[in-house]
């Protein structure tokens, strides 16, 4: 059971997968770096400096001023705010991947397609051989 389980792990796929989740985690604090430290505080002077982590709903009904006020208090909250922050993460992260995506896509070279090998019978339409005089499947005199 270790010798498959081993076989299985060194797989190339597999080890492409673990360097993918890695960079993957490194990628996702750079955006969320990028949400938090850039793009929210550019957005809150649109919005008139609102906070978004200050974007809560106590359950117990009372208001309170921040949202670490109340979890020091030890309320139930609903946190909206912290939900549209990620969901911008969400979004820019996927931007960002497409637009890498794009990228790679634009460097890799096309294949150069393979040439021919076969061709159709003109009788019957099978594949035949490119350098086939005589069809096996019809036995048709080909003369091309």
């Amino acid at each position: 059971m270790l010798k498959e389980f081993k076989k299985f792990a060194l797989k190339g796929n597999m080890i492409d997968l673990a360097v993918g989740i890695i960079i993957g985690g490194a990628f996702s604090s750079i955006v969320n770096s990028l949400v938090n430290d850039i793009i929210m505080p550019i957005l809150s002077i649109f919005t008139k400096n609102i906070n978004f982590t200050n974007w809560f709903i106590a359950l117990d009904g009372k208001s309170y001023d921040t949202l670490q006020l109340a979890k020091d208090k030890g309320v139930s909250t609903i946190n909206y705010g912290l939900f549209i922050s990620g969901l911008l993460n969400f979004l820019i992260m996927a931007f960002v991947v497409f637009l890498i995506v794009k990228w790679i896509n634009k460097l890799k070279k096309p294949e150069p397609v393979a040439a021919a090998t076969t061709k159709k019978c003109p009788y019957c339409l099978t594949d035949i051989n490119l350098n086939a005089t005589k069809c096996p499947n019809c036995t048709s005199d080909i003369s091309e």
